[in-house]
């Protein structure tokens, strides 16, 4: 991910919520920011089956990756399969509001370890020109599920 990617995310952020994602200091480049924050940040691209293309080190760490396996991973396999309907209905959210505030959902790690995430937002994310370059998400809240 470049600075490019990392604005993006953090207007695009702002653009749907009118919120900030993370305070910002602009003495401190954006990606570094994203990078150490405490909030879970990750987004993936337009592919037909969208591919990672950022998690800042909470995210790998919480899905026990490396940045390379990470970015070469499809967004669908980090999550359990939703059932069909959930998953349309999400997704039509998405589209048509720009993002969605409060998302709960199973996650499971690279090693088979299974977690909520709560309270989380999903968001599409903008180009300069406006034009749809993805999807990414951010949360705070983790709860572990035991095995």
């Amino acid at each position: 991910m470049n600075e490019t990617h990392a604005r993006r995310l953090l207007n695009s952020y702002k653009h749907w919520t009118g919120k900030e994602l993370i305070p910002i200091d602009s003495k401190l480049p954006l990606l570094e920011q994203l990078e150490e924050s405490a909030v879970v940040i990750l987004s993936h691209g337009t592919e037909p089956d969208p591919i990672l293309n950022y998690g800042n080190a909470k995210a790998l760490s919480l899905w026990e990756m490396s940045k390379e396996q990470f970015t070469k991973t499809p967004s669908r396999l980090t999550a359990e399969p939703m059932e069909r309907e959930q998953r349309a209905e999400f997704f039509r959210n998405v589209t048509s509001n720009g993002y969605v505030d409060n998302y709960t959902g199973i996650r499971i790690s690279a090693t088979g370890r299974r977690f909520y995430i709560k309270a989380a937002t999903v968001w599409n994310v903008l180009d300069e020109q406006g034009q749809y370059c993805g999807q990414a998400a951010a949360f705070r809240t983790i709860v572990r599920i035991e095995s």
